[in-house]
């Protein structure tokens, strides 16, 4: 009989634990309904948004059960939804921080930079706008994944 704690006995990812030592990597949800779009992000955010943050691991999902499901679960350091998918990610970002009490930092993805006030009405932590900066998108993560582990 083995004494070692099976993945079901209740072992947590080290992200979901505020005393945990630094995670060897930290997961980011990307919801968008469409392809080039999740390409896009996945391509931009690369294998690690800055060098003082452990590397990514980005878990992509096409529709908003996904999204409900994968933040059920836990582990999720960061989330970024596309405003622009069907359904819109800034109904679902303002419906997760109603329903999760420690809810993960929401990145909204806006059609433009003018529906900047829609992020905020959404309850947002950040906002970036169509078409997706290569150059300003990881900055944006970076940010706020630093407040998440700090």
């Amino acid at each position: 009989m083995s004494s070692a704690a099976s993945p079901s006995q209740g072992v947590r990812p080290l992200s979901d634990s505020p005393s945990a030592p630094a995670p060897d990597s930290l997961t980011i949800l990307l919801y968008a309904s469409n392809r080039l779009t999740r390409e896009n992000v996945r391509l931009a955010l690369g294998r690690r948004v800055a060098m003082d943050l452990p590397p990514v691991s980005v878990v992509e999902v096409a529709t908003q059960p996904a999204v409900l499901s994968a933040m059920d679960d836990g582990g999720i350091d960061l989330a970024i939804l596309d405003g622009e998918a069907v359904p819109g990610g800034m109904g679902l970002c303002r419906q997760l921080k109603d329903e999760i009490v420690r809810c993960p930092p929401i990145l909204v993805l806006t059609g433009r930079p003018d529906d900047a006030w829609l992020a905020t009405w959404s309850r947002a932590d950040g906002v970036a706008p169509h078409p997706i900066d290569p150059f300003r998108l990881p900055g944006v993560v970076a940010d706020m994944l630093r407040a998440r582990v700090a």
